[in-house]
């Protein structure tokens, strides 16, 4: 016969050993968002003639050999201007006096929305997933620099979990506005992660990294805006996608780079 005393023990035995695997599990994400720190990068743009110099444009990550840049196409596809001094940067390290990078953009890739730039220095590189698709329900975090950088260099981590793998296409408010790559874009998608994470505009270009072992899944390239641009800060609609990692690791092979 179980007494009132013995079920009382297992309940105490049971909530003990909660309390202990939710400490232990929240102890290994602190330790893997510790890690990962040193290698996410804001990306952006040096203007001479702007009042604002050096310009914070998105998010990106260290992969390779440390010198080699992750980031989105949309994030450095402005052209530079020939008629004033222009380079793209590499912002690292944290707090208002990051260390600034000159980079050059060695590879691009518009239809999947990614870029990779290359610096001088070497920074501490995340590892790369395979090239299989992550499954629906796992577990993610994602470091980047959601609101830019107007009280300095601080990288910020959400956390989240692969909704779906979906085909990608690009809204457009009417047929005139698609360009070729477009129709060819929608006429034959590729896939891309939808995930049930926050994220906002400064994101774009952040590692979206499993939870567990910190190896890069794919490339956070866009936020679900349910009411206009202007409100994305106020009400996230918690609904963002990303560029699967094989995509990158694709392009980056293309040009001959030496990856994990």
């Amino acid at each position: 016969m179980i007494t009132k005393n013995r079920v009382y023990k297992i309940i105490c035995v049971v909530f003990s050993l909660l309390v202990f695997f939710t400490t232990a599990n929240a102890t290994e994400k602190t330790k893997l968002v510790k890690k990962i720190k040193p290698s996410i990068v804001g990306v952006g743009l040096y203007d001479a003639m702007s009042s604002s110099t050096h310009q914070l444009r998105g998010s990106g990550f260290v992969f390779g050999d440390g010198t080699l840049i992750a980031t989105n196409y949309h994030v450095v596809s402005e052209a530079l201007d020939p008629q004033v001094v222009q380079y793209h940067i590499v912002f690292s390290g944290t707090g208002r006096q990051p260390k600034i990078h000159k980079a050059e953009i060695v590879a691009k890739d518009p239809v999947h929305d990614l870029a990779i730039l290359k610096i001088q220095d070497k920074l501490q590189p995340m590892t790369l997933g395979s090239d299989e698709y992550a499954d629906d329900g796992q577990d993610i975090l994602m470091t980047g620099f959601p609101i830019g950088s107007i009280l300095g260099l601080y990288p910020a981590t959400h956390k989240g979990m692969i909704a779906a793998l979906t085909p990608d296409v690009i809204p457009s408010v009417n047929s005139s506005q698609l360009t070729m790559t477009m129709r060819n874009r929608l006429e034959k998608p590729f896939m891309i992660y939808q995930l049930d994470m926050t994220a906002y505009p400064g994101n774009s270009g952040s590692a979206l990294y499993d939870a567990q072992s910190g190896k890069v899944i794919g490339i956070l390239n866009k936020v679900f805006i349910k009411e206009t641009k202007e409100a994305v800060l106020a009400k996230p609609s918690g609904i963002s996608y990303a560029i699967p990692v094989k995509y990158l690791r694709a392009l980056g092979k293309k040009k001959g780079f030496t990856l994990d």
